[in-house]
C-alpha cells in the first residue's frame, strides 16, 4: 500500500534538499529505503511560495501562505510503498526531521 509521509517543522529547518541529502543521518535514512525499493518519489518544498486558492460562489479567492492557523509548515513530502501501516510507522520514525518536527503517515488512495 502506498502512504504519503507529510514533514512538518517549525521556521527554523530551512535547508536545501542539497545540505539535507549531505547529513549523514538522513543519507544512511535514505539510502536504505532505496535499498528496500519503497521509495515512489517526493519532494522538498519551498517556504516562500505558497499560494492558497480557494473558490467560494464562483470567486476565486487567491492569497498568500503558508497557513495562517499554524506556526508548522509543510516542508516536504515523499510516497512510499510498503506492506502495512506498522511499515510506513516505522519508515516516518526514521526520518531526521521526525525528531523536532513531525512526519504524517497518510494512505494514498489507489
Amino acid at each position: 500500500m502506498k502512504y504519503q509521509l507529510t514533514i512538518w517543522h517549525g521556521d527554523d529547518h530551512w535547508e536545501s534538499p542539497q545540505e539535507i541529502g549531505e547529513w549523514p543521518e538522513h543519507k544512511v535514512w535514505y539510502d536504505d529505503l532505496v535499498a528496500r525499493g519503497i521509495t515512489r518519489g517526493g519532494a522538498r518544498l519551498r517556504p516562500e511560495a505558497t499560494t492558497k486558492v480557494q473558490v467560494r460562489n464562483g470567486e476565486t479567492l487567491v492569497s498568500d501562505g503558508p497557513y495562517a492557523e499554524t506556526k508548522d509548515f509543510v516542508g516536504g513530502f515523499m510516497v512510499i510503498e510498503v506492506e502495512h501501516l506498522d511499515e510506513a510507522i516505522e519508515v516516518a520514525a526514521g526520518h531526521p526531521f521526525a525528531k523536532w518536527g513531525t512526519v504524517e503517515v497518510r494512505p494514498v488512495w489507489e
